[in-house]
């Protein structure tokens, strides 16, 4: 009964939205560390949240704060690179990784799905594309562990008129419920929730991606999912 009303609502979404640009600055970088050993490798691969649409610059978004958060953490040397580019599922960010030579990697930190739920991929499909990406990241780049960032609860995106932002809340659910339940047998990924999104005055002019405040609140909950995984590489 609301399709009829879900199709006009996203065709003006799609139309009137506020198209924010990715954050400017440099998708590669390093920390140097006071403890001898070899540097953390981290490789983000992603969308739009990935590289950092809401705020201006890398400094401001989630890879680079992300690995600064590492480095003073663990006192390690910390390398990262950003693959990202907006609007992609997880499926197109397989072809992205063919645009681009991959370096070795200790940890893969994807950040995608919003795409695949306004794409209105099944769960069982946006899996399938998930897991082919993360096989196709370990292979390239010798990384074992990983963090997967979960889907935002779209529910409460400020830019999306209800029932639309109902409906799409509840499709962002089940595919992150399958994607959560996936990583949970895999003893060298961790999953991430997003329930950051929650706080809406947090978001950026758009009312759909994070703002400042919510980019350095993500990019620190996610340094400590890595520094925890750390130990495990090792040893």
């Amino acid at each position: 009964m609301l399709a009829p009303v879900l199709l006009v609502q996203a065709a003006r979404l799609r139309q009137n939205a506020m198209r924010l640009p990715e954050a400017a600055g440099q998708r590669f970088g390093s920390f140097l560390g006071h403890v001898e050993g070899l540097p953390v490798r981290l490789l983000f691969v992603g969308d739009s949240s990935a590289a950092g649409v809401g705020v201006a610059y890398q400094d401001e978004a989630l890879a680079r704060p992300c690995a600064e958060s590492l480095h003073q953490r663990t006192q390690r040397s910390v390398q990262w690179r950003l693959l990202a580019k907006s609007g992609i599922t997880a499926a197109e960010a397989i072809s992205l990784l063919d645009q681009h030579p991959l370096e070795p990697a200790d940890f893969i930190i994807t950040i995608l799905g919003v795409n695949d739920v306004t794409s209105q991929r099944t769960p069982q499909r946006f899996l399938a594309d998930y897991q082919k990406l993360i096989r196709e990241l370990q292979l390239r780049t010798g990384a074992i562990f990983g963090v997967i960032n979960g889907i935002p609860p779209m529910g409460t995106f400020a830019a999306i008129p209800n029932p639309l932002r109902w409906y799409l809340g509840q499709c962002a659910g089940r595919l992150d419920a399958h994607l959560s339940a996936w990583v949970a047998t895999q003893p060298a990924l961790r999953h991430l929730p997003l329930h950051q999104w929650t706080e809406t005055s947090a978001l950026a002019a758009d009312g759909y991606h994070p703002g400042p405040k919510q980019y350095r609140h993500w990019a620190e909950r996610l340094a400590q999912c890595i520094a925890e995984l750390l130990p495990r590489r090792s040893g």
